[in-house]
């Protein structure tokens, strides 16, 4: 059974308790990391600065305390491979909603299952909605 590394821990202990929950249940089935929970203002505007993200300091759900917001991408990621983002997407959601958690994910915005309408894929982004 996969299992959560240091790093993937101490990011999901930032996060809020409902999506701690989501992803300790997913890890026993899918092998995955967890990239970023919490992020503070430095990484926010750096990110933006970058293109990575859409949003200033403090708007974006990662700079709430805990985070609203969590990227988590399948192990080993492959930024290449959609469809396996695609396919992690879907087992994260409907676990989630399984759960009685409604998140929304960075490869579909308005949550319309149509991914070829995103103007911005970010595909390890999960939040509450």
């Amino acid at each position: 059974m996969p299992r959560f590394g240091k790093r993937s821990r101490e990011n999901l202990s930032t996060c809020h308790k409902d999506l701690q929950k989501v992803f300790n249940e997913v890890i026993k089935h899918v092998d995955c990391s967890v990239l970023e929970g919490h992020r503070d203002e430095r990484t926010q505007e750096k990110l933006f600065s970058e293109g990575k993200t859409k949003v200033h300091y403090p708007m974006g759900r990662h700079n709430s305390k805990p985070s609203r917001a969590v990227d988590v991408v399948p192990y080993p990621v492959d930024w290449n491979d959609r469809e396996r983002f695609h396919l992690f997407s879907g087992f994260v959601l409907g676990l989630a909603r399984g759960m009685g958690i409604t998140l929304r994910w960075g490869g579909d915005w308005n949550m319309n299952f149509e991914v070829d309408d995103n103007k911005f894929d970010d595909f390890p982004h999960f939040e509450l909605r």
